[in-house]
C-alpha cells in the first residue's frame, strides 16, 4: 500500500507551490479546494515522515548494534514504535470521501408516530445542535415546520465547521447520521403510561461552497409562488412570499416559505437544492464505483432504520455498528462521539478489507 505514497508526496508539494502563489485566491472557490486537498495530504505526509523516519533509524541502529550494546537496545524500541506508525500511516492512505471537509445541511423529518414523532425530531434537532456547539461549529436554522405540540414535522439546519482537516470535517463526522431513528418512550400525550414507538428521518448533505462551484442552468428550474401558512410573521398568508423550486432533470424539488421575501425564500431554497443536487450526483459516483466508493453504512435513503433510542432503559443502540450503551441521557445532550466515533471506524475497516482484496 505504501508504494502510492510518493504520488501524494508530490501532490501536496505541488499542491504548497500553488497556496504559495497569491494569484491563487483571487479564485477563492480553487483556494478553498486546494487547502481542503492540502489539509487532506499533510496528515499523510507527516505520517510518512514519523513512518520513514523510523525506519532509517531503524536501519542505523542495527548496523551499529555490533560495536555498541546501547544501539542494541535502541532497536528493540524503535521495533516497538513502527506498528503503530505503520497502521497509522495505513490508516491515513484509506481513499476519502472528497466531500468529508465540507460544511453541511441537515434535515430532520417526523416519521411515523404523529405529534410524538414531530418532538422526537425536535429533539433529535437539538442533540445535534449541542453536538456542534461541543465541537465548536456553528448551526443556523434554514427552515422549519413546526407541529401543534412543539417539535419539528420538518426542519432544515446548517452546520459550519473551523477545520480543513477533512478528518474533522463536519460531513466527514455526520453523514452516518442519515437514516430512519427510532424512538422507545411514553409519549407526553399518553395518559395510560404506555411506551410508544415511533421514528423521525435524517438526511445529511454536503453543502456546495459557492454558488459557482455547482452551475445550474435557470432553463432547467421551474419557480412557483405561493402564499405561505403558519407561524412567520406579517407577510403570512398575505404575499405570495413562498417559493417552491424544482429542477427538471433530476426531478428534486424545495419548498421554502420561513423568510419574509420572496427573494429570501429563493435563496435559502436554491442553497438547499445545490446540497440535494451535489448529493445526488454523489450517489451516481457511488453507484459507478461502488467498490471503491459506497460506504457500507452511510445511506441517503431515510427508510433505513439506523438507531433506537430507548428511554424507559436510558439506552441506545446502532443497528449497523453494533454499538450500545445505557448513557441516552447524555448523548441526547450533545454526547454523541463515542456513537459516531463506531460509524467512522467501521466504515474505516471495511474499506481497508476492499483495499486488501
Amino acid at each position: 500500500m505504501f508504494e502510492s505514497v510518493q504520488g501524494l508526496l508530490d501532490e501536496h508539494a505541488a499542491i504548497q507551490a500553488q497556496l504559495s502563489d497569491p494569484a491563487v485566491y483571487a479564485d477563492q472557490a480553487l483556494a478553498r479546494k486546494l487547502g481542503r486537498r492540502s489539509a487532506q495530504l499533510q496528515g499523510i505526509v507527516e505520517a510518512y515522515n514519523r513512518w520513514r523516519g523510523l525506519m532509517d533509524d531503524l536501519e542505523a541502529a542495527k548496523e551499529m548494534a555490533s560495536e555498541d550494546a546501547e544501539f542494541a537496545a535502541e532497536v528493540d524500541e524503535i521495533e516497538a514504535k513502527l506498528p503503530a506508525a505503520q497502521e497509522r500511516l495505513r490508516r491515513l492512505l484509506i481513499p476519502r470521501d472528497p466531500d468529508d471537509a465540507r460544511n453541511v445541511i441537515l434535515e430532520v423529518k417526523g416519521g411515523e408516530g404523529g405529534d410524538e414523532a414531530a418532538l422526537f425530531a425536535g429533539d433529535l434537532l437539538r442533540m445535534y445542535m449541542r453536538y456542534a456547539e461541543s465541537r465548536g461549529w456553528k448551526t443556523e436554522l434554514i427552515s422549519a415546520t413546526e407541529s401543534d405540540l412543539g417539535g419539528y414535522k420538518d426542519v432544515q439546519m446548517a452546520v459550519k465547521g473551523n477545520s480543513n482537516d477533512p478528518a474533522e470535517g463536519v460531513y466527514a463526522r455526520l453523514k452516518f447520521e442519515g437514516g430512519v431513528h427510532r424512538v422507545q418512550r411514553v409519549p407526553v400525550t399518553e395518559s395510560q403510561g404506555r411506551i410508544h414507538t415511533s421514528a423521525a428521518g435524517v438526511l445529511v448533505l454536503p453543502e456546495v461552497d459557492e454558488p459557482e462551484e455547482l452551475e445550474i442552468n435557470q432553463n432547467d428550474l421551474k419557480i412557483d409562488v405561493y402564499r405561505s401558512s403558519g407561524p412567520g410573521g406579517q407577510s403570512v398568508n398575505t404575499t405570495d412570499s413562498a417559493v417552491r423550486i424544482t429542477h427538471l432533470p433530476t426531478g428534486i424539488v424545495v419548498a421554502m416559505q420561513n423568510e419574509k421575501s420572496q427573494l429570501q425564500n429563493r435563496e435559502a431554497g436554491m442553497r438547499v437544492l445545490r446540497a440535494r443536487i451535489l448529493a445526488h450526483q454523489q450517489e451516481q459516483i457511488d453507484a459507478e464505483n461502488s467498490a471503491q466508493r459506497k460506504s457500507q453504512i452511510r445511506t441517503m435513503d431515510r427508510s433505513e432504520r439506523i438507531r433506537t433510542y430507548n428511554f424507559p432503559e436510558n439506552r441506545i443502540a446502532d443497528h449497523r455498528t453494533g454499538y450500545k450503551a445505557y448513557n441516552l441521557d447524555a448523548v441526547m445532550n450533545g454526547d454523541l462521539e463515542p456513537v459516531i466515533q463506531s460509524a467512522i471506524e467501521m466504515d474505516e475497516q471495511s474499506r481497508l478489507d476492499a483495499l486488501g482484496e
